[in-house]
């Protein structure tokens, strides 16, 4: 037993046996924690990879996701474990910061938690053991600059960053079209990169999706689209060298603010109403005219009797815009959005040199393409596909595909896929292990085995023997010295995956690393969950 004292120095005895049952309780819940979360690692680890399976998830009004892309699957589970759900943001992190990897970095986390309980079993700390997970996470990160090749490229040389958007496609529903896709987003991102400062504005580039047609219609579109049509069917649907007004006030005399009734009681009366009303929209119409514009955007809807002037005076118009293509539309076309009708001027139009209409297929379904914008070289892509759930899996795709292109450009190391980076961090993290003397040498060990399960899950899923390519894999790494050398998925008979030409980038893999590190950290020093915060 043990003497110790209160918060108010009253002392009092703890039993051995009271102290074992509070380190028993504290590993009991410890492993409940591991558990949920390698549960939820688990569901996402046979989609991990080129052959991956994909999942499909109904939520509660019935609607169909078909998905293999990690943060999209966690994001639509409902998860209800408190630990599980730090998994499901972990996840979040890696798709906002790298757009790429969020199913490797649960995979990677998974196989840590796995580790550690092996390790708490044996009486290890959980403070030491997330001690020694940093070391080696450190250690790991490093070795990867060793092992890293730095890839040149240019508006004239565009094969590497081509090849990584096609290493990232590989694994999504797309990847029977990943080559015209990869060009797609490659070109994408060029469009609105500035290479000089590495810096690429993604608002620049919009992804519209329309079901109908096949995938591989899906284009790129040298400007913005937007998918509303023009107004009045009689208005042409063809502007050339576009002067555009762009409105936030909509076309409607002003709703007077106040409670009081206005009776209309005589045929006079009615008359002189309706003429002012006229005289109204007269006025913003002629405005819209007087500016200059040949075409008006506005954000607001206008009834029939607006629509008629417009047509009348052969301002052809576009109605109900969102506010955040609005925006995109003013900073691409340079002009200003507009809140009176008074304050319109010919300097605060936006100019492009052609606004077209066009139609999809035999339906009606129509949108309106701003091309050749003056200030900016927006992009936009024009998703197509059989059904919506396609449109939206080829949309995610696109994105990863677009957020890993400018992750080179930002930073020009990339290193080798298969599982070849983890293999040789493996290799590296178990020698530097040999040569520590404390309790850490077992934890660093056991991060080492974690990076050996990436590979193995790469393996499991193309339907190869996991651990004999594994080992395979591990022991021409050491014989050869060659750090390239990974697992042939698409078994191909080549396993150097520079041969190959797969590679993902530096940043990207250094990210789930320190992620999945940092969340094992947190998960093994939780030893109590106290609901609400209260004690039980």
């Amino acid at each position: 037993m043990s003497l110790v004292f209160d918060e108010y120095g009253r002392p009092f005895i703890i039993l051995r046996e009271q102290q074992a049952q509070n380190r028993l309780k504290g590993l009991e819940a410890q492993k409940s924690n591991i558990m949920a979360a390698r549960s939820v690692s688990q569901i996402l680890r046979t989609s991990f990879g080129p052959k991956g399976m994909d999942k499909m998830l109904v939520n509660s009004d019935g609607d169909v996701t078909i998905s293999n892309d990690g943060a999209t699957i966690l994001q639509k589970m409902d998860v209800e474990h408190q630990v599980a759900r730090l998994l499901v943001e972990l996840s979040q992190s890696q798709d906002e910061e790298i757009g790429d990897g969020t199913t490797g970095v649960v995979v990677l986390a998974g196989a840590l938690l796995e580790q550690a309980e092996k390790l708490l079993d044996r009486g290890l700390h959980p403070v030491r053991m997330a001690e020694g997970f940093e070391k080696a996470c450190q250690l790991a990160m490093a070795h990867l600059e060793t092992i890293a090749d730095s890839v040149s490229f240019g508006r004239e040389n565009i094969e590497p960053l081509y090849d990584t958007a096609m290493t990232t496609l590989s694994s999504k529903i797309v990847n029977i079209h990943k080559s015209k896709m990869a060009r797609i987003a490659v070109d994408a991102v060029l469009s609105v990169a500035d290479l000089e400062r590495k810096d690429v504005n993604f608002d620049m580039i919009k992804v519209e999706g329309k079901p109908g047609g096949r995938l591989e219609d899906t284009e790129l579109v040298r400007g913005i689209v937007v998918d509303k049509e023009i107004s009045h069917p009689q208005m042409p649907k063809t502007i050339k060298d576009a002067k555009i007004a762009i409105l936030t006030c909509p076309f409607e005399p002003p709703k007077p603010k106040t409670k009081h009734k206005l009776d209309i009681s005589s045929r006079e009366a009615y008359e002189r109403l309706y003429e002012r009303e006229q005289e109204y929209f007269t006025t913003m119409v002629r405005q819209c005219k007087d500016s200059g514009a040949n075409l008006i955007i506005c954000q607001w809807g206008f009834d029939d009797e607006a629509n008629h002037l417009l047509l009348q005076n052969q301002l052809p118009a576009v109605r109900w815009v969102g506010g955040v293509e609005l925006e995109l539309i003013a900073i691409a076309t340079g002009g200003r959005i507009v809140p009176r009708f008074s304050e319109l001027s010919p300097e605060k139009l936006g100019r492009a040199g052609l606004v077209r209409e066009v139609a999809f297929g035999t339906t009606k379904e129509r949108m309106l393409v701003i091309e050749d914008c003056a200030k900016s070289q927006a992009v936009t892509i024009l998703v197509r596909g059989g059904n919506k759930m396609i449109v939206e899996e080829a949309k995610r795709s696109l994105h990863d595909a677009m957020c890993v292109v400018r992750n080179l450009i930002k930073d020009n190391r990339i290193v080798y896929g298969g599982g070849s980076a983890e293999i040789s961090c493996s290799i590296a993290v178990a020698k530097a292990a040999d040569t520590e003397t404390g309790v850490d040498q077992y934890a660093i060990r056991a991060f080492a085995d974690a990076l050996d399960d990436v590979p193995m899950a790469l393996a499991e899923n193309a339907g190869l023997s996991p651990i004999t390519e594994l080992s395979q894999v591990k022991s021409q790494q050491i014989k050869d010295g060659n750090p390239h050398i990974g697992v042939d998925c698409m078994q191909s008979g080549v396993a150097d995956m520079r041969t190959q030409r797969i590679f993902e980038t530096l940043i990207g893999k250094q990210q789930q690393f320190q992620l999945a590190t940092q969340l094992v950290r947190m998960v093994l020093k939780i030893d109590d969950v106290l609901m609400h915060g209260n004690f039980q």
